[in-house]
């Protein structure tokens, strides 16, 4: 009986969301989505776009992206670019509530 109780005890520490350290989550994948802007068209405008055609956002230069971990919006930041790359730069963290 009293192996039964610690059993049970060990399975309920390992499964208690406090116990568990970080590096259980290293490891999972997410996928992270920048949005520079929006815009829409009609279908007919979006056709007639050929190559080097330039498309408005409704964002200006420098105004903050958002930035999306898992379709949740996690944070806002600015595109910088890294030795011939485009990056991003985190400048603002979003802070949710819990649900």
């Amino acid at each position: 009986m009293a192996e039964m109780q610690e059993a049970a005890a060990g399975m309920a520490e390992a499964t208690n969301p406090d116990n568990l350290s970080l590096e259980t989550v290293y490891d999972i994948p997410v996928q992270i989505t920048v949005v520079l802007g929006r815009t829409s068209m009609q279908v007919n405008q979006l056709l007639k776009l050929g190559r080097g055609a330039v498309i408005e956002l409704d964002k200006k230069v420098g105004e903050p992206i958002d930035i999306f971990v898992n379709n949740r919006l996690v944070a806002r930041g600015e595109v910088v670019v890294f030795e011939e790359r485009i990056g991003i730069t985190m400048t603002e963290i979003i802070k949710t509530d819990k649900h």
